[in-house]
């Protein structure tokens, strides 16, 4: 059986401020919940029929703890039958949210799933759940020294020859991009505007992390981000955390330090929400599918380099929906940092001009949990603008894996 997109919804991404950012004082779960309601809104869809709401977050403490799948579903005013999960896969939480749906679905044991992430990093930052990247397992690191992403991102660039004017112009492009987009209306379709839900204000209308002044002077002004991460000691004899990471790369010499605040995905608030159904469903309730989900995979990579999934994975999620690469007509390829979307458009050989044409999360932002449901609204959106018809959506996570989906437009 085949699973299909109805609909994607999403919150504008917000920078995430403590206290200052536009959503920041919206608890998450009220977050999500406006962008669930936006579902049956837009779809006429009634909500007792969900078989589950799938949520991917990676902060799963405090305010976005206690399931806020479930929590957010009861925020929504939806009937007290409709039950709901969260789910971690770090970055790749929204898409691996939507994998969880689309294998329901095609199953046959559901019919219509919610599948969606949020992430509220102005109230729960980078590293909020005190795990790290490998629970503080020390008998895990004598095996594995999971050195910080931004270290693994600077040791790929390093390893590939990229250079800081290779990731300035990068990095300048998803800004440029986004820019026009947002200028173009490119995102409407899904785009809703967050209130206050006592007093109906609107919060935020559009995303507001674009830096429409950006230049390459002033990106090449920056100062590497993680210079100073790289020389602290961390190991059990001293070793720096850039000599762990080398330790597994004895023929690169050093690593250098070329990544910036402004070739880096941003720190962002934000939700999203995908209605996936039965193609029994669809055609009972005379609904209009955006979208058949082809393929969803996931693999694991070097955990210390962590961020050179996405290749493999694409490749893997192709080969299961019988496509290759050159059957895609847009990639969205999250922008975690602008290294990893360079080294995964040279090893599949792919045009520029086909990869992230919207910008991405360097200029748009990065709401951890959402960001893959987001990429997916993006992807179809572009999908229908442009008139064509398969979407590759790949995230890299932390532990060295990447999820993603090949989508055909319907």
């Amino acid at each position: 059986m085949d699973a299909f997109i109805v609909d994607a919804v999403r919150t504008p991404r917000a920078r995430a401020k403590p206290g200052k950012g536009a959503l920041s004082a919206l608890h998450p779960q009220e977050l999500l919940a406006q962008t669930l309601q936006q579902l049956p809104l837009r779809t006429g869809v009634d909500v007792t029929d969900v078989d589950d709401v799938v949520i991917g977050s990676v902060a799963q403490i405090n305010e976005q703890g206690a399931n806020i799948a479930r929590n957010a579903v009861l925020a929504a005013g939806w009937p007290i039958s409709v039950p709901g999960f969260s789910l971690n896969r770090f970055c790749g939480s929204g898409l691996q949210a939507l994998a969880v749906a689309a294998m329901g679905v095609a199953s046959g044991a559901q019919r219509l799933v919610v599948a969606g992430g949020v992430e509220q990093m102005s109230r729960l930052g980078l590293g909020a759940d005190g795990g790290g990247t490998d629970g503080g397992n020390t008998h895990l690191r004598r095996r594995f020294f999971q050195v910080p992403q931004g270290i693994s991102a600077d040791l790929i660039a390093t390893r590939e020859g990229f250079s800081r004017q290779d990731l300035d112009a990068f990095g300048l492009r998803s800004q440029q991009l986004a820019v026009q987009a947002q200028a173009e209306g490119r995102f409407s379709r899904g785009l809703f505007p967050v209130k206050h839900p006592d007093t109906g204000e609107v919060l935020l209308a559009t995303d507001d992390h674009p830096r429409r002044d950006t230049t390459l002077e002033k990106l090449a002004a920056l100062p590497a981000s993680f210079t100073q991460l790289g020389a602290q000691p961390a190991g059990p004899n001293g070793e720096t955390l850039d000599e762990l990471a080398l330790s597994a790369y004895p023929r690169t010499p050093a690593v250098h330090h070329l990544h910036t605040a402004g070739t880096s995905s941003g720190i962002a608030d934000g939700a999203a929400a995908l209605l996936v159904a039965s193609g029994d469903y669809v055609r009972a309730h005379g609904l209009k599918a955006r979208a058949r989900v082809r393929a969803v995979t996931t693999v694991g990579s070097d955990p210390i380099l962590m961020l050179t999934a996405p290749a493999p994975a694409a490749i893997k999620a192709l080969k299961a929906a019988g496509m290759g690469v050159r059957d895609v007509d847009l990639w969205e390829i999250n922008e975690a940092f602008a290294a990893v979307v360079l080294q995964t458009a040279r090893t599949l050989e792919l045009d520029l001009e086909r990869v992230n044409v919207n910008g991405g999360a360097i200029a748009l932002g990065h709401p951890l949990g959402a960001t893959g449901s987001v990429l997916v609204g993006t992807a179809l959106d572009e999908l229908e603008r442009r008139g064509k018809t398969v979407a590759v959506v790949v995230l890299c996570t932390s532990g060295g894996q990447a999820v993603a989906a090949v989508l055909e437009r319907v």
